[in-house]
């Protein structure tokens, strides 16, 4: 463009105020979000591993180290920015896979704000974009005995290629023949704590002196693999999950009566009664808050263990008519008129380029759904392939200019 040869990234480069400055073998972006300015900057001289985040408080004239959350991105040939939503910025990658061009720097969303107030400091959170919506993960709670378990395993044998549970961590050490990542995620004590103090579990519970949790990257990493995860949680791992920003459908089963739940405890034969009055003591306080809380979007009374299965079916729309069906990714044809013109729509090119020139494809990457967030993925993101503009550098300097 311009003279028919410049990126979409080239432009950012020399027109936008974006900040894009080339140094010694790396790259550096900067924005403008009221009295703070954020640098973005990334190396391809070796001398970094990541990309480095700092802000400078213009009220202050003071520079900050924020801490940085979420799972960072593999440096890039360079980088551009935008601010999206006054709490994020989308960072292209230049030189990058598809499914890899597109990051978020959350700097102001609710995620961040909670964990400023949590560790008094500076925080920023990385999230990868993932183009299109996936099946929501699926939270299952209830008392011991109720029969989840039951449920869940009759899901799992019936849907084997539809569901999967996430791979839980622990501080305890491995047993024989256990693998790490695949029947735990073993970890240090000291790791975990920061990790759960850092935002980065769903759950968490100590247990016999050992730690034991759900990671959000963990479910994501079911999601990521075209599967929908399946958290099988107390009431409290519930509210944690409820409290993130992490999408769910969320699920609590209950028996027909109290008097029924101890009987259905008792017939296992596998505890003490020490054992027994402790499960139902539990049973009873997560009954009162399953039912009055508003934690759960569905009550199940399993009184007929198949009737309670086809309910749970409907439930996660498993008839053939489910809402959460994942979307198609890239949506090709040409474009409504004005669909240039919103500020919910960026001019993007991710695809492998000479520097200085451009590929013959450009997309719009629509934000205008996004789901979702730090410490997992943001989702809900749209790219349309279209054909250059005709005019050139107008159209792309149309676009940033509804966006900054």
């Amino acid at each position: 463009m311009g003279e028919a040869q410049e990126s979409f990234l080239d432009v950012l480069e020399q027109d936008s105020p974006v900040g894009f400055d080339l140094k010694s073998g790396g790259y550096q972006t900067s924005i403008v979000l009221g009295q703070k300015i954020y640098f973005v900057s990334g190396g391809t001289d070796g001398a970094a591993l990541s990309f480095d985040v700092q802000i400078f408080d213009k009220s202050t004239g003071k520079r900050l180290i924020p801490t940085v959350l979420g799972t960072q991105p593999t440096l890039s040939e360079g980088h551009s920015a935008v601010l999206l939503n006054k709490d994020r910025l989308l960072i292209l990658k230049r030189d990058s896979a598809p499914d890899d061009c597109i990051w978020f720097l959350e700097v102001d969303t609710p995620f961040v704000k909670e964990l400023k107030k949590l560790l008094g400091s500076e925080v920023v959170a990385w999230s990868k974009g993932v183009k299109g919506d996936a099946p929501k993960p699926v939270v299952i709670s209830g008392p011991s005995g109720v029969g989840k378990g039951t449920l869940i395993s009759k899901l799992m044998k019936d849907f084997p290629s539809t569901f999967g549970f996430s791979v839980s961590h622990t501080t305890r050490s491995p047993r024989e023949n256990e693998k790490d990542g695949v029947h735990y995620h073993f970890s240090e004590r000291s790791i975990m704590e920061k990790d759960i103090q850092d935002g980065k579990f769903l759950e968490s519970a100590n247990v016999h002196g050992n730690l034991y949790g759900t990671s959000v990257e963990a479910v994501e990493t079911v999601t990521d693999s075209g599967k929908r995860c399946i958290l099988d949680i107390d009431v409290q791992g519930a509210r944690s999950v409820k409290a993130s920003s992490l999408e769910v459908v969320s699920i609590f089963i209950c028996p027909p009566s109290f008097e029924e739940l101890e009987k259905r405890l008792r017939a296992r034969g596998t505890e003490t009664e020490e054992q027994i009055q402790k499960r139902l003591r539990n049973a009873k306080a997560e009954l009162e808050q399953g039912k009055t809380s508003g934690l759960f979007e569905h009550l199940l009374v399993n009184d007929d263990l198949e009737a309670c299965y086809t309910n749970l079916k409907k439930i996660l729309n498993l008839d053939g008519q489910s809402n959460d069906k994942c979307q198609q990714f890239i949506e090709n044809g040409e474009l409504p008129v004005g669909h240039m013109e919103t500020d919910q729509k960026v001019l993007i090119n991710c695809e492998t380029t000479e520097l200085g020139k451009a590929s013959s494809k450009l997309s719009v990457l629509d934000v205008s759904s996004l789901k979702g967030g730090a410490p997992g993925r943001t989702r809900g993101l749209k790219v349309y392939a279209i054909e250059r503009f005709a005019d050139g550098l107008n159209g792309v300097k149309q676009v940033q200019n509804s966006l900054y």
